[in-house]
């Protein structure tokens, strides 16, 4: 099964001010290659609080795209090459990442792609029901996942891994194990 490991950053509490992007094709687990790309929000507004997480301020995107150009020239490209008819995205909590997705096509009067998704903590806290917490850092700590927490492609890729990791836990198909957790964008 080939899946887009997906995580946004924002710049603020709005849901359509992304202010960068990191996917990850995994096929049958395996990490085959990834983009990733700044985005200049709608608003140029960063919470202090924000830019203290994950690093991103005002001054690194100025200059960048915004959404519609990084999605159109970047993300769906990349998304389309692998000949794939329907796309399957997960990401950790991943009601944060699609609300994102939404809010800017909806924002810029884009058509959202035709995918669906799954929530890579909603399948942890069932894979590890035992653990304490199913934080994306605690994950990967317990793991021996080395990443750098809040940047947008360390996180997507951490998650496409807890994803393989879940179905071999599970003793499923990745397919299966998707098909369970999958909602429609």
């Amino acid at each position: 099964m080939t899946y887009y490991a997906i995580d946004f950053e924002t710049a603020n509490n709005y849901q359509n001010s992304a202010c960068s992007v990191g996917v990850v094709r995994f096929v049958d687990g395996v990490e085959k290659d990834s983009v990733y790309s700044l985005i200049k929000p709608a608003k140029m507004y960063f919470r202090p609080d924000f830019t203290d997480i994950h690093g991103i301020s005002y001054g690194d995107v100025r200059h960048s795209p915004e959404f519609p150009e990084v999605w159109q020239t970047v993300v769906e490209p990349f998304l389309k090459s692998s000949g794939e008819e329907k796309i399957h995205f997960v990401a950790h909590n991943a009601q944060f990442d699609m609300g994102v997705v939404r809010a800017c096509c909806d924002y810029f009067g884009m058509p959202l792609s035709n995918a669906d998704y799954a929530c890579t903590l909603q399948i942890a806290r069932k894979a590890w029901a035992e653990f304490d917490s199913h934080k994306l850092t605690y994950l990967a700590e317990k793991f021996g996942i080395i990443y750098k927490a809040h940047d947008a492609l360390d996180d997507a890729r951490t998650c496409g891994k807890i994803l393989a990791m879940a179905a071999e836990k599970s003793d499923r198909s990745i397919d299966e194990l998707f098909s369970q957790y999958q909602k429609d964008l």
